[in-house]
């Protein structure tokens, strides 16, 4: 008989986080190169937060998205090898 095998929602947050990840590093890279001008830039604009945390988000969509991955053996996601 075959087998229902579901998507672990985990594996969908771990997309979104990539996703959003991609989009926030990428806005941030644009903004490091073409700054607005001085008037326009909030107060800690030279920290470039919104790199560092785009980055943090890619990292933590990466790590869900492979750990949670629904093609790969479920017998390996839960230690039953």
């Amino acid at each position: 008989m075959h087998e229902e095998h579901q998507v672990p929602i985990w594996f969908f947050i771990g997309g979104l986080l990539l996703i959003y990840g991609i989009i926030i590093t990428g806005t941030g890279i644009f903004l490091w190169i073409w700054p607005p001008p001085v008037s326009k830039q909030v107060e800690m604009f030279s920290y470039h937060a919104d790199v560092w945390w785009g980055c943090l988000l890619v990292v933590l969509g990466l790590f869900y998205s492979i750990r949670f991955n629904p093609w790969r053996r479920v017998e390996t996601i839960y230690g039953r090898e």
